[in-house]
C-alpha cells in the first residue's frame, strides 16, 4: 500500500510517499481502506518534533507514520462490531500511534463508529479529533447545562466551529472569538455573540461568563479570568497551566486545567447520531489530494483555516 512517512522530525519535505506491507489486525481490529484523512494542528507539531512524538520516538521506527483522523471502508474484520463493507470514521489510537496516512489502517473497533450514510468520507473524517475534543470538553469535563455562559476561543477554527454547535446544542449561551472576517461564519454556527480579537478587548466585550474553552495561549487564558465568574472554569486545549495562572484561578475559586482528546468509541457514537441528524455539521474549507500532504500541513500551520483541512485518498 501507499503511505507516507515521516523520516525525520522537521520540514514538510520529510513527509515521504512510499510503498509499505499493508498492516495486519488483531483480534477486535478492522482494516480500513482510507478514503478521507483529517489533518490538525498536533500532526504539524508531531511533524516538527514537539507534539505527542519525541525525536527519538520517530528514528527508532523507519516507517513512522503521523496522523489519527479517519473514515473509509472496512474491509477486513476481526470483530462482530464491524463488517466487511461497513463505511466507519474514527480518531485511532490517540494519545499513541494511529498511522492514519494511509491506504490502509488496521483500527481497534473501538475507536470506531458507523459513518452516517447521509455525511461524505469528507464531513466525517473532520469530525473526529476535533468534534471529539470539544465534546469531551464541555460534556465529560465541564458538563455545561442549558444557560450556561460559554466563551469559545478561535471559534473558527477546527475545534472552536464544533465547540459552538456543542455548546448550543447543550443548551448555552455562546460567545464566540475571531477576527471580522470569520464573525458571520461564527455567528451562522449558532453562536449568540461574536468578538472581533483583533478590534476588541475582552474584558471591555463580555463579561459573566461560566465557562472558558481556550485553544490559543497563556495570555488568552490570563485576559479570560478577566471575565469568568468566581467559580467558572477554564479548560486548555493547547496550553499546559502555569502555576501562575494557577494561582490566580485559585484565588477566585476558579476550576483551571489543560485537557487532553483520548479515543472513545461511545463517544464517536453518539456524535455519529449529531452528524447524522444534522445537529453538529462539518465545515470542510480546504481538501487535498493524498501526494498533497505537504500542501495540507502548510494550511494548517498557517492557522488561519476556517473550519477544518482534509486529505482524500
Amino acid at each position: 500500500m501507499k503511505a507516507i512517512t515521516l523520516t525525520a522530525p522537521g520540514s514538510t519535505d520529510n513527509l515521504i510517499l512510499q510503498d509499505i506491507p499493508t498492516p495486519a489486525i488483531n483480534t477486535n481490529e478492522v482494516l480500513v481502506q482510507v478514503k478521507s484523512i483529517s489533518i490538525n494542528p498536533v500532526d504539524v507539531k508531531t511533524r516538527i518534533g514537539k507534539g505527542v512524538y519525541s525525536y527519538g520516538g520517530i528514528k527508532r521506527d523507519a516507517t513512522f507514520i503521523i496522523g489519527w483522523d479517519i473514515s473509509g471502508i472496512v474491509t477486513a474484520s476481526k470483530s462482530d462490531l464491524f463488517k466487511e463493507g461497513d463505511e466507519v470514521f474514527g480518531m485511532v489510537n490517540f494519545p499513541g500511534t494511529g498511522n492514519a496516512y494511509a491506504e490502509y489502517v488496521a483500527a481497534p473497533v473501538a475507536h470506531l463508529a458507523l459513518k452516517p450514510a447521509n455525511i461524505s468520507h469528507e464531513e466525517a473524517a473532520a469530525g473526529t479529533l476535533a468534534l471529539l475534543t470539544a465534546w469531551q470538553v464541555l460534556v465529560s469535563n465541564a458538563g455545561i447545562k442549558a444557560g450556561d455562559r460559554v466563551l469559545i476561543h478561535a471559534a473558527s477554527g477546527g475545534v472552536g466551529h464544533y465547540a459552538v454547535q456543542v455548546a448550543k446544542h447543550l443548551g448555552a449561551y455562546v460567545i464566540g472569538t475571531s477576527s471580522a472576517a470569520n464573525k458571520d461564519f461564527v455567528l451562522s454556527l449558532g453562536a449568540d455573540e461574536h468578538i472581533d480579537y483583533k478590534s476588541q478587548t475582552l474584558k471591555d466585550a463580555t463579561k459573566d461568563i461560566d465557562f472558558v474553552l481556550d485553544s490559543l495561549s497563556a495570555e488568552s487564558i490570563d485576559q479570560s479570568l478577566d471575565v469568568i465568574k468566581d467559580g467558572g472554569r477554564i479548560i486548555s486545549i493547547l496550553t499546559q497551566i502555569t502555576e501562575t495562572l494557577a494561582q490566580k484561578a485559585k484565588a477566585r475559586n476558579i476550576g483551571i486545567s489543560f485537557i487532553l482528546v483520548k479515543s472513545d468509541g461511545d463517544d464517536m457514537n453518539t456524535l455519529a447520531t449529531l452528524l447524522k441528524s444534522g445537529k453538529i455539521k462539518s465545515h470542510v474549507s480546504k481538501s487535498f489530494a493524498f501526494n498533497q500532504m505537504a500542501d495540507a500541513h502548510l494550511q494548517v500551520e498557517s492557522g488561519r483555516t476556517v473550519g477544518k483541512v482534509v486529505v482524500n485518498i
